[in-house]
């Protein structure tokens, strides 16, 4: 029964905060709101996309020896598996049929993606250490992987937004684009998390929220992005 108990702490502090900040950001596209079916499936595509990360990125460890080098690795494998789960699961659907679409697709896959991240990082510390212990752990994991998260796959739906109207071949450049920045900006976080002293964690976090600050500002950018019309 103990063990069961666990399990559960685990589940609701790894959904909670994803599903908070799924509430949030449905709400940034409520003029418009995209079929709750397809917010499903893009965050149960999330969900699942771990279970293909895990082994890879377990496959990547046994070759890897430097723990910097294997942390960024494993940052561009989850980014670039988030953006392929995406695009099978949801961005070829013709709902996907505004610039903002993309972008509130892409962060509901990156919220399915932590979540069940968060619910592993969580079942270590439930299973040894206090209940307050695993309730800070998971307000770190709110405020910064599952932030983390919704920001990288974000930058991807940017991205797609911006280009939403552009030719095909402009717009492969815009995704490569998107793609790299978030690998760059996940690396980034992962260097942080490895390097930087606890005392000045704080910080890493204020980065990701200046961010996120910056992803609200693109997404009303987005939502404007209109067909440019041929002159006569």
């Amino acid at each position: 029964m103990h063990s069961v108990t666990q399990l559960l702490i685990a589940i609701a502090g790894g959904l909670f905060p994803a599903l908070a900040w799924l509430w949030f950001w449905l709400r940034e596209d409520s003029e418009h709101p995209e079929p709750r079916r397809l917010i499903f499936y893009a965050f149960i595509a999330g969900m699942a996309t771990v279970a293909i990360v895990i082994p890879i990125e377990l496959s990547l460890r046994a070759v890897i020896n430097t723990e910097t080098l294997l942390f960024i690795t494993w940052a561009i494998v989850e980014e670039l598996m988030k953006f392929i789960a995406a695009s099978t699961v949801i961005l070829w659907r013709h709902d996907n049929d505004e610039p903002i679409d993309a972008v509130i697709y892409m962060i509901m896959v990156g919220l399915g993606f932590a979540a069940v991240e968060n619910m592993m990082f969580l079942l270590s510390p439930v299973s040894g250490d206090s209940l307050s212990q695993t309730i800070l752990s998971g307000n770190f994991r709110f405020i910064g992987a599952t932030l983390l998260h919704v920001l990288s796959s974000a930058i991807i739906g940017v991205s797609l937004g911006l280009s939403f109207y552009k030719h095909r071949y402009v717009r492969y450049g815009y995704v490569l684009c998107g793609i790299v920045l978030a690998c760059i900006t996940h690396s980034a976080f992962n260097y942080s998390i490895l390097h930087v002293p606890s005392e000045h964690m704080v910080q890493v976090f204020v980065g990701v929220w200046i961010g996120i600050l910056a992803l609200l500002a693109m997404l009303e950018y987005v939502k404007r992005v209109r067909p440019v019309c041929a002159s006569t």
